[in-house]
Order: structure tokens, then C-alpha cells, then sequence
């Protein structure tokens, strides 16, 4: 019997979040959709719920970006269903992802502990 690390689930959803990183950039004309970039998808095990999980770049309004998802989503399940070639399209919900909004303050909080320190402690760097 063969152990696969990865269900249909999975596979699908990768495929899905492939497919819609290439229609955010090329073939939805939304502005709002141009600051969103997809960070992952989680499908449910029947396939018929994908959470599509978004973060923003340059300083993107998160209510914009998922009006312009949800004015979006008739042509993204089109354009996905053509190209995945799925029997069912699941239905599709569309979320802010934070990790990256998180990992950048924290970014932020360990260079200014590491600024501060060096204006505290000049010798420091010296050892």
C-alpha cells in the first residue's frame, strides 16, 4: 500500500491557488485585486469549500481588496473551472491573511530593540 503525504484535498488546492495567483495578475482587471497576493488555500475534504487566504502589499485597504474579490468571484469560478477541469467548483471564501502583516511588526520591534541598543550600549559591537 502506498503512503501519499498529500489527499486530493491538498493537491487540489494547490492547484487552485496556482491557477489563481496567475488570474490575479493577468486576467482580473479589478485595481483593488493588484495590492492582493494569495497565500494559500485550504479546501474542505469534499471539495466543496476553498478558503482563499490573502495578504496585501503596499499598503492595501483589506475591505477593498475583498469587495473586489466578491465582484471577482463569478469570473474566478469560471476561469478556475475551465482550467482545473472539476466536476464541482467549490464554493470560494476569501480571507485576510495577518501572518505577514504580524511578521513584519515584529520585524520592525527586533530593529528598533537592536537601534536602541546600540545608542545605549556603544561598545556593544565592539566585543
Amino acid at each position: 500500500m502506498v503512503n501519499r503525504s498529500f489527499n486530493r484535498a491538498d493537491r487540489v488546492a494547490g492547484q487552485i491557488q496556482r491557477v489563481l495567483a496567475k488570474l490575479i495578475q493577468k486576467g482580473v482587471r479589478d485595481p483593488r485585486l493588484a495590492q492582493a497576493t494569495i497565500t494559500g488555500v485550504d479546501l474542505s475534504r469534499d471539495l466543496r469549500i476553498a478558503k482563499v487566504y490573502f495578504a496585501m502589499h503596499g499598503g492595501g485597504d483589506q475591505e477593498a481588496i475583498l469587495e473586489g474579490f466578491q465582484s471577482a468571484k463569478g469570473f474566478i469560478k469560471r476561469e478556475l473551472a475551465r482550467e482545473l477541469g472539476l466536476r464541482y467548483m467549490p464554493d470560494l471564501r476569501f480571507f485576510h491573511d495577518g501572518s505577514f502583516d504580524y511578521g513584519a511588526h515584529i520585524n520592525r520591534v527586533l530593529k528598533s530593540l537592536a537601534t536602541d541598543d546600540e545608542k545605549n550600549n556603544p561598545t556593544a559591537g565592539e566585543k
